[in-house]
């Protein structure tokens, strides 16, 4: 009995030590190769992916940087036709300035000479 017992647990060990080695020799190799592999695949498709989000950041820095450009130039644009009006203006106004003076100094010459002709009949 205690025989076919230590037969028993020898067959048990024996097919424990033989699972152990398939294990280490077929079964952790294959695991390991396909761990290997699907690693290399990911950091593959990782890397793909990083470098299209880094275009994608390059066009997109470089569409802010034309619209900040464009933004600029009609910045640059405006400023030139306010500085254009506002000169205009101050041409338009030295015309009114010159007309009006112009204006006063003829009335002055027609009072004066109103108050001459009037003198004349005073004196009468």
């Amino acid at each position: 009995w205690q025989e076919k017992r230590g037969l028993r647990e020898l067959r048990v060990l024996e097919n424990l030590k033989n699972t152990i080695f398939d294990t280490n020799e077929h079964v952790l190799p294959k695991c390991e190769q396909a761990m290997h592999n699907s690693l290399n695949e990911t950091v593959k498709r990782l890397q793909a992916a990083n470098d299209m989000i880094h275009r994608l950041q390059e066009k997109e820095q470089e569409a802010r940087k034309l619209q900040a450009d464009k933004l600029m130039a009609r910045e640059e644009k405006r400023v030139a036709h306010w500085e254009e009006l506002t000169k205009e203006q101050q041409n338009k106004q030295a015309e009114v300035d010159e007309e009006h003076r112009k204006a006063m100094e003829r009335l002055k010459e027609q009072y004066s000479d109103m108050e001459k002709e009037l003198a004349k009949y005073v004196s009468f």
